[in-house]
């Protein structure tokens, strides 16, 4: 990838005993002139808890207050079908998930996964909700010529910002990822190349450009996602900014600032905790109707057979 990709010439740190010899040097970059306000800043967050609301549900079950009992019922043999098809698709080691679950109740089970899945589903809530407070913090900061999310294929938004003595500009191009475990060592060198293809051919773009991996919710600074086995960078024009690094750059706030905002507006709003749902015996049921199905669980409801959960989880079962 990086013997296809010409390096762009965008300012770089030229210090050689710099440990971040070769990457962009942001002093190079137009500065921040001020602060967003604080009562800015807490619009921004409602509006991105909102907007996170739209894109991905922090619940599993959402329930209308106007459905009959009969249709109340319905929805919870769904849900517990649901979780059982989660419970397959992401048992993680089907060896070590078979035998965990080994004279466990099928309830048991059940519970872990919903709250297991309902983090799953707060995590990716989370991931738009920083998203879009980065993206909007940046536009109301004055620090940048431009920032979209318009025709963003694989960037999460597009900012184009002034290198200071010049007549160049440059457009960074960021991708949001809540954790930097949020993708496999396998998967970044694909992210990466997906991420560049996309400033590559933005027809809409006037001048250099680096691409960001911006990770919200993990403290650091920033590195270069190399070759495990040749230690050659993916690309010397992608960078991984973590937290520390990342929302000052974007926002001019400090990585607690954010977390601390954000955790006043959840106090004002009075926003309920989805893990504090009681899980309705009904969608426990039908999930152990599932492991019935599949002759899981003994006449006491407990997974008996092991080498059974194996042949499940493998796909053997149909």
């Amino acid at each position: 990838m990086a013997k296809t990709i010409r390096s762009q010439s965008y300012p770089r740190i030229q210090n050689e005993n710099n440990k971040f010899y070769g990457f962009l040097d942001t002093e190079m970059l137009k500065e921040h002139s001020g602060k967003i306000s604080l009562t800015s800043l807490n619009k921004i967050i409602s509006d991105a808890i909102d907007y996170a609301h739209t894109k991905s549900s922090r619940e599993i079950l959402s329930i209308s207050h106007n459905l009959s009992n009969e249709e109340l019922n319905l929805v919870y043999i769904k849900k517990g079908k649901e979780l059982f098809d989660y419970f397959v698709k992401y048992c993680g080691d089907p060896a070590s998930t078979a035998y965990d679950c080994l004279n466990k109740s099928y309830i048991q089970i059940a519970k872990e996964n919903f709250r297991n899945r309902t983090i799953q589903k707060e995590r990716m809530n989370a991931g738009w909700r920083y998203q879009y407070i980065a993206k909007d913090a940046a536009r109301l900061s004055n620090r940048f010529e431009n920032v979209s999310d318009l025709n963003a294929i694989e960037a999460d938004f597009n900012v184009v910002i002034q290198v200071k003595n010049t007549n160049e500009k440059l457009n960074i191009y960021v991708s949001v990822k809540n954790r930097s475990n949020t993708m496999g060592g396998q998967d970044w060198p694909k992210a990466i190349l997906a991420l560049e293809n996309a400033a590559i051919n933005d027809k809409n773009r006037n001048g250099h450009y680096i691409c960001i991996f911006g990770i919200a919710m993990e403290k650091g600074i920033r590195n270069i996602k190399t070759s495990q086995n040749t230690g050659v960078p993916y690309s010397s024009n992608t960078e991984v900014w973590y937290s520390d690094f990342f929302w000052p750059f974007f926002s001019n706030y400090s990585y607690e600032e954010i977390a601390k905002s954000v955790l006043d507006v959840l106090i004002k709003i009075g926003q309920s905790s989805s893990l504090d749902i009681e899980i309705p015996i009904d969608l426990i049921e039908s999930f152990g109707n599932c492991c019935k199905k599949y002759n899981l669980i003994d006449e006491n409801g407990n997974f008996n057979d092991a080498y059974r959960l194996v042949d499940l989880f493998c796909g053997k079962l149909k």
